[in-house]
């Protein structure tokens, strides 16, 4: 039997003009908020900046319902292409460093994410699920 439950939802709302002013002022920083692969799929866009400011509603979203402080690299967002699909990217998933993945899976735990953005506003939730499963 498989049990299923909510252990968390973590909510970020971020304005898109303070990653872009972040981009402009500061664009060093991004590599130390950011994983090699964000900004690598977020420069490929005509405006990285509203993907970016996702991806780091993202990262705030996972922190509030993760029991302890994580390094902003420690997370990211991740999108795999999928070749011969009807989209040329599959939703997006969260990526983690070695120990929260050990952590996620010794606690049976699964976050899920979605991500949205409208011209000023970036938004992501994240749900910690426990799956367990038990014998019949």
């Amino acid at each position: 039997m498989l049990t299923l439950m909510i252990v968390a939802v973590g909510h970020d709302l971020i304005e898109i003009s303070r990653i872009r002013r972040m981009l402009e002022r500061e664009g060093k920083r991004a590599e130390k908020l950011f994983a090699p692969t964000e900004l690598d799929y977020c420069a490929r866009l005509q405006d990285p900046a509203p993907s970016l400011a996702a991806r780091f509603a993202a990262k705030e979203a996972f922190q509030k319902v993760w029991p302890r402080p994580h390094g902003w690299r420690d997370v990211w967002v991740q999108r795999d292409r999928t070749p011969g699909g009807p989209f040329p990217f599959a939703p997006p998933v969260l990526g983690f460093a070695p120990d929260i993945t050990a952590e996620l899976t010794e606690r049976g735990w699964v976050a899920h994410l979605t991500l949205t953005h409208t011209k000023e506003h970036a938004s992501a939730v994240v749900i910690l699920e426990s799956v367990n499963r038990e014998a019949p």
